[in-house]
């Protein structure tokens, strides 16, 4: 059984059991999040919501918070001597998929 949800303008598929990392949330470890906007899920049979499946929620368990590794943005514009460096690393929340209802 998995199921696609959305989180944070992006789209996760999700099976029991899994990890993953969402955008940060503001929730401590061991608390449980659960997830109504679920756009489909397979159960034995596909069924894709419109835009989200009735009834259908996920339930997910805080386990960590933390940065990723750092991003580098570097831009350079030859023969001009100009150069750009930036960096970036996102913050997120790693959570397990601990329940799929549908």
């Amino acid at each position: 059984m998995y199921a696609i949800i959305k989180n944070g303008g992006k789209q996760y598929k999700v099976q029991e059991g899994d990890f993953i990392n969402l955008d940060k949330l503001d929730a401590q470890p061991k608390d449980v999040i659960k997830v109504t906007e679920v756009l489909a899920v397979n159960d034995g049979e596909f069924k894709v919501g419109t835009p989200f499946v009735d009834g259908a929620e996920v339930e997910l368990e805080v386990v960590t918070s933390g940065k990723a590794k750092k991003i580098v943005i570097f831009k350079k514009r030859r023969r001009k001597d100009s150069k750009l460096k930036k960096g970036f690393r996102r913050e997120y929340t790693r959570v397990k998929v601990t329940k799929i209802s549908a």
